[in-house]
């Protein structure tokens, strides 16, 4: 297991999508957007780090997943506010295939690393 959260591969690339976030989709959204749209994807990408880092934290294995899972349901939100965000004409399809690239990308590694748990735990 790793030393610390910040190593584990799906933070990385949540955190990554985060910060995309950040700087590609909620400046482009208009201010009326500003405690609905905005606020909601902003959480969501929060919430997929927080979920990671805080099952890290957890001292059983399926603590840790049930948080894992949590953050996998976030990723898919943040997809979800996205598409919203595109059928308003807020972003780009261009900026939608590369969130949906990052959400699939997160997803993956979150599964992989549920996955990686699970074993771990059957071989205790």
């Amino acid at each position: 297991m790793a030393e610390n959260f910040e190593k584990l591969e799906c933070w990385k690339s949540c955190n990554e999508l985060k910060l995309f976030i950040r700087q590609e989709i909620l400046p482009k959204l208009p201010k009326n957007e500003r405690y609905e749209l905005y606020s909601q994807i902003l959480r969501a990408s929060r919430s997929a780090t927080a979920n990671i880092a805080e099952g890290w934290g957890r001292y059983h294995y399926k603590e840790n997943i049930k948080f894992l899972f949590n953050a996998r349901g976030s990723v898919a939100e943040i997809l979800d506010h996205s598409l919203e965000a595109y059928s308003c004409n807020y972003i780009s399809g261009e900026t939608l295939r590369e969130i949906r690239d990052k959400t699939d990308s997160c997803i993956r590694l979150v599964n992989g690393y549920i996955r990686y748990l699970r074993k771990q735990n059957a071989e205790q």
